[in-house]
């Protein structure tokens, strides 16, 4: 993780993926599978990862929120979107964001990398190469 992004997380406690993001690490991913099989796969694997707890699941929506605690005993709030790009295509995008007032250190940077290196072991076969 570079300087830079551990200076922005001095006053930023929040981090999100998306299509127009300016870090190629933090863009939205795509996936060769229907949003049925993406949501099966990212649930199953999201509640084996240990340190994160999942609160809650929407399959209807395509959303689930975790929360993680960090060493120093603040907590992460982090949803992780399964979207339907067409039908066989899906994208997935996450929000991290910490509680409380000040940065996090670029702790949230690190939460959506790891989660995102997680799903690529599990469905990158399955990912779409832009």
């Amino acid at each position: 993780m570079s300087l830079k992004r551990t200076l922005v997380g001095i006053i930023r406690s929040h981090e999100g993926t998306g299509d127009k993001v300016k870090d190629p690490l933090l863009k939205t991913r795509y996936y060769n599978l229907s949003r049925d099989k993406a949501w099966e796969e990212v649930s199953s694997t999201l509640k084996k990862i240990p340190g994160f707890k999942v609160l809650h699941e929407v399959s209807s929506v395509g959303e689930i929120t975790l929360e993680k605690r960090t060493a120093f005993g603040r907590t992460i709030d982090i949803t992780v979107s399964v979207l339907s790009v067409s039908p066989v295509r899906s994208a997935i995008d996450i929000y991290s964001a910490s509680r409380g007032s000040m940065g996090d250190l670029g702790a949230n940077y690190r939460i959506i990398l790891q989660l995102y290196s997680v799903l690529d072991k599990k469905i990158g076969a399955y990912r779409m190469r832009e």
